[in-house]
């Protein structure tokens, strides 16, 4: 009778246990996707409402179109390519959003002030201190390979010559990809320098980093790409080339 009852119990607790991990399973792979995508929605709704119904800081003398060398070379810029706005980004407030044609044609993520945990739950994070974009250094930024919506999922599919779009609610700039993915440790910090040396770059210009988790479900690498500006247009020009077709 007692080994019947030890494994009765045994069986429960077994039972219970297995229903514990299929539901947080069910959390992080479902419930925090849906959750981050509502957020990032909101995000992106909410900037959309600000630059649709008031002013925005606009670039300074030099808006325009531009083509640029700012590759491996590494010298010269985006001809043409406006200055940021004056107007520094709020910490925890999004700020622009980021388009990856590679990853769909539905792909658009916000893109806030900050790497917190809380604030990649809502989007992709600019790295503090790193450039803004279309200016001279490095505009570096973080998001999640999965959970809280997978924005870099597809990182891995990125080769030289892609293009990452930005609309900051002025300007689109587009940036295109130089290398494939970069695989480096945690703390390696020089990938997202002023001029990142790994990615090839041999002097200043104006550079786009993006970093996200190594493996798919693990934490102990990082996947780096870097990019180049490459064009920049006004934003009553309408979507650029990059996100036709």
């Amino acid at each position: 009778m007692r080994v019947r009852l030890v494994v009765r119990t045994l069986s429960e607790l077994c039972v219970t246990v297995g229903t514990v991990i299929v539901l947080f399973v069910v959390y992080v792979l479902y419930w925090t996707g849906v959750r981050a995508d509502s957020a990032m929605n909101d995000e992106i709704g909410r900037l959309q409402d600000e630059w649709s119904t008031g002013p925005v800081d606009g670039p300074g003398e030099g808006a325009g179109h531009g083509d640029g060398d700012g590759g491996t070379s590494g010298g010269r810029a985006a001809a043409g390519a406006p200055r940021p706005p004056a107007k520094a980004p709020t910490p925890g407030k999004s700020f622009a959003v980021m388009y990856i044609p590679r990853f769909g044609a539905g792909w658009a993520k916000p893109v806030l002030e900050g790497t917190g945990p809380e604030l990649l739950k809502k989007g992709l994070g600019h790295y503090a201190g790193t450039a803004r974009p279309g200016a001279t250094g490095n505009f570096a930024v973080a998001g999640h390979r999965r959970t809280h919506g997978d924005p870099f999922k597809d990182i891995p599919r990125l080769r030289p010559g892609d293009a990452v779009v930005l609309n900051d609610g002025t300007t689109w700039f587009t940036y295109r990809v130089d290398r494939p993915p970069y695989r480096t440790r945690p703390d390696d910090l020089g990938v997202i320098d002023p001029v990142p040396a790994k990615a090839g770059y041999r002097g200043p210009g104006r550079y786009l980093t993006l970093t996200t988790c190594e493996p798919e479900w693990g934490h102990s690498h990082r996947l780096i790409v870097w990019a180049h500006l490459d064009a920049t247009a006004p934003v009553a020009d309408g979507r650029p080339a990059a996100l036709s077709g």
